[in-house]
């Protein structure tokens, strides 16, 4: 289905994001260091000029396979879609962040947006603290938008898309070969 400009629901899919390999080396250390040492975790003006410097990098599927394969996931999941917009979104690193985009699809109309994750195993900081309180903070932006939070995924369900990937390897019908 082409994603239809009148559809008022969209997922926003949400990758970690990367640090693109030609950004320079001394943007990524400074960045780092200041956020390694922050104070009351809480980002300093500096960090965060830095940090959107990074999310602004020029970027390619040679210089971020990461980008480039999230968006390949996308583009997979947005075929199965019928009823809803897909875009994605970037924890750190990349653009657009979580709130960059879904204030732009709250521009667009968009009335009930759901976000989903890449990161599926329990026990990370981005997605059992960082996302839900990014969450938090997007309902009381937008209290006219129905925004809701995939989470946690059913560990049984991922267990079996493993086992099929498994499976699949097993069969000789991919895999790596070394």
């Amino acid at each position: 289905m082409s994603q239809n400009s009148t559809l008022t629901k969209a997922v926003l899919l949400i990758g970690h994001g990367g640090i693109p390999s030609d950004c320079p080396k001394n943007l990524i250390h400074e960045f780092m260091t200041l956020h390694k040492n922050r104070k009351d975790d809480i980002a300093s003006k500096q960090e965060e000029e830095l940090e959107q410097k990074i999310r602004e990098w020029p970027r390619s599927a040679e210089t971020d396979p990461y980008q480039a394969g999230l968006e390949l996931l996308a583009d997979n999941l947005r075929l199965l879609l019928d009823d809803s917009i897909l875009k994605t979104a970037y924890n750190e690193f990349c653009k657009p962040s979580i709130e960059q985009a879904v204030k732009n699809l709250v521009n667009e109309g968009i009335k009930e947006v759901i976000l989903i994750t890449t990161m599926l195993t329990p026990g990370g900081s981005h997605s059992e603290k960082e996302i839900p309180a990014e969450v938090v903070k997007l309902r009381k932006e937008y209290p006219n938008t129905d925004i809701k939070y995939a989470w946690p995924f059913d560990l049984t369900k991922v267990a079996g898309m493993m086992k099929e990937q498994i499976q699949m390897v097993q069969a000789g019908k991919m895999g790596v070969q070394g």
